[in-house]
């Protein structure tokens, strides 16, 4: 007689709950930005499908760094064009994702930077996913010097990094924002792996959906982590983030 399997299987993301009330700390939903959404149209296709998923607040993150030198008056204009077509109820608000490179340097020095957050004193950063900035010890203390709280994006898809360089960074006040897809392995097995130990060990601040195009999401929702234990940190991550 077959015996009967004594575990439950681990929920999907869209079944967790998770997205009830959700916050989106990082996407790419800007329209014509950078190298996410391109139109509004597609734009409120996502605003559309994530209201149905429940989301309550959408943060647009689109990138600033040398590749995409967008100027912060050009992605306020480009955001209000977006806000007056969304007649929804997914609250939008503006800020950017940071890479620490020459740009942000000469940005700091100008403070000129979209802050994420209530109280406009965090932001949003990256770096290269393959070999961290120069002296960016350097960089970080110089913004924090000027007030700001740094928000570390998807720490898990930085291949250069490794325990100990989570543990340095968390303890000079970084936070860390985890991409949910990474649980699922939509960034593959390396990334997913990270993500399950930064939540276990409780590293992460904030989650989102770093969306680019709508049916990656759609299919990353889809699918369950491998592990219980990740799904209950994720969703405690998503329901109480570090902010508002």
């Amino acid at each position: 007689m077959m015996g009967i399997w004594p575990f439950k299987s681990v929920e999907t993301l869209k079944a967790s709950g998770m997205f009830q009330g959700f916050t989106d700390w990082h996407s790419h939903i800007l329209p014509g930005v950078d190298d996410g959404i391109k139109t509004i149209e597609d734009s409120l296709d996502v605003l559309r499908a994530y209201e149905e998923l429940g989301f309550r607040k959408v943060w647009l993150t689109p990138h600033i760094m040398e590749d995409y030198p967008n100027e912060t008056a050009d992605l306020r204009r480009r955001f209000d064009e977006l806000r007056n077509a969304w007649t929804g109820n997914v609250e939008l608000d503006l800020a950017a994702e940071n890479m620490l490179d020459m740009m942000f340097e000469r940005r700091l020095e100008k403070n000129d930077f979209l802050p994420i957050g209530k109280d406009r004193n965090h932001l949003l950063v990256e770096t290269s996913y393959y070999t961290p900035p120069f002296d960016m010890d350097s960089i970080v203390d110089a913004a924090m010097s000027k007030g700001y709280f740094l928000i570390l994006a998807h720490p898990e898809r930085y291949r250069y990094m490794d325990k100990n360089d989570y543990r340095k960074w968390k303890s000079k006040g970084l936070k860390f924002q985890t991409n949910f897809m990474s649980v699922v392995g939509g960034y593959g097995d390396t990334a997913r792996q990270k993500a399950e130990w930064l939540l276990q060990e409780g590293l992460v601040d904030f989650t989102g959906s770093d969306v680019h195009r709508l049916d990656a999401v759609a299919a990353m929702i889809e699918k369950s982590p491998k592990k219980r234990d990740t799904l209950e940190c994720l969703r405690e991550v998503a329901l109480n983030p570090a902010i508002e």
